[in-house]
């Protein structure tokens, strides 16, 4: 799975990578110059991209999409899909979720499953959920930033659209595009938030204003 996802990056040396999760964020020239400046950048579900003439906000680079089933498609989902990794995260699997494909998916479109014993498993024992027992797991959101993180251990990370880091109690999520959705009840965003700050404080991430 690293050599895969490695072949999507602009440098075999992957020494940056930009994570960069759903929460709107306020139009910043730096922060889209340092997501687009990154050897990697991962973004998730219902992404936007910083569009020609507007504001930069979020940069226009997407080299990893990590979704689920419950994807909300934006504008920019499958522009330019050839040029991009799509990585399925399916949690679910453990417990009801069906196999295959989904039916939505575009028919040339292929996909990647991320496994969950090597990936959701060991990030639900870092947050302490009990999901091989319980319909509990983590956000897509920080599924990407945990691919990234095991993936590519020396790489530093850039995260950015991480609304659990201040907002752990919410109820909804607020996006980028489209409608606000509830948080979903398998979700347990303090826990989430704790192993994203534990992260920036040992310097392992750097969260992106």
């Amino acid at each position: 799975m690293t050599k895969l996802v490695r072949a999507y990056a602009t440098s075999s040396d992957v020494e940056r990578i930009a994570v960069v999760a759903n929460a709107p964020l306020l139009p910043d020239n730096e922060r889209a110059h340092q997501i687009d400046g990154c050897d990697l950048v991962f973004r998730c579900n219902s992404f936007i991209l910083d569009a020609p003439g507007a504001p930069a906000q979020q940069g226009s680079r997407v080299d990893v999409v990590v979704f689920n089933r419950g994807l909300r498609a934006t504008p920019v989902s499958f522009s330019g899909y050839r040029d991009r990794l799509y990585l399925m995260v399916e949690p679910g699997r453990l417990h009801w979720e069906p196999d295959g494909r989904p039916g939505w998916w575009p028919a040339d479109l292929g996909l990647f499953p991320v496994p969950n014993r090597e990936i959701t498993l060991p990030l639900s024992d870092a947050l302490g959920l009990p999901s091989r027992d319980q319909e509990l797991w983590a956000s897509t959101g920080l599924m990407a930033a945990w691919i990234a993180a095991v993936l590519f251990p020396r790489a530093e990370l850039l995260l950015a659209g991480y609304s659990m880091l201040d907002e752990p109690d919410q109820k909804v999520w607020q996006h980028a595009w489209g409608d606000v959705c509830i948080v979903g009840p398998e979700h347990r965003l303090e826990a989430e938030g704790r192993l994203l700050r534990s992260w920036i404080d040992i310097g392992r991430a750097r969260l992106l204003p």
